[in-house]
């Protein structure tokens, strides 16, 4: 894959290997809610294996799937900008490896090395903007008139 919300292809190797240290590996079983939108966002995970779709309160409606995520794939990154709170939620759709950092934590690394924390908010910055394409693609798919989605 070489989109870059995945991890080798989003951060350079040198800041790869300075942020690794900070990992802890978790598991997660089918079906388990990783976050909820308007919560605290205090970790963020790099999916290692398996596959965790996000989706995005609708009032009135089932939460629509925005995306599905998959190995070397950052999830989460409201976790890097304040107030520090979910902006979409998160579950498991299959058995999920993943590498679990605390957000907080990597904000102090971001602080103590500018380069490092620059080459994150690049990264992260990629990310967002990715979602929020996916996101509005997806909103149109399932609720704009027939034909409202291109041009």
């Amino acid at each position: 894959m070489t989109s870059t919300t995945t991890l080798a292809a989003g951060l350079p190797a040198e800041y790869r290997e300075r942020l690794m240290p900070h990992a802890r590996e978790v598991s997660f079983d089918t079906g388990t809610r990783l976050f909820e939108e308007g919560r605290r966002a205090d970790r963020f995970w790099i999916v290692r294996t398996g596959t965790v779709a996000l989706d995005l309160h609708v009032p009135g409606r089932r939460a629509a799937v925005i995306e599905s995520l998959g190995h070397g794939e950052l999830v989460g990154w409201s976790w890097h900008f304040p107030p520090h709170s979910w902006h979409l939620g998160a579950e498991t759709t299959s058995p999920v490896r993943a590498w679990e950092f605390d957000a907080e934590a990597v904000r102090v690394l971001c602080a103590e090395d500018p380069d490092f924390g620059h080459a994150i908010a690049v990264w992260v910055g990629r990310v967002v903007a990715h979602r929020l394409h996916a996101t509005r693609v997806r909103l149109l798919d399932l609720y704009a008139p027939y034909g409202s989605g291109s041009g």
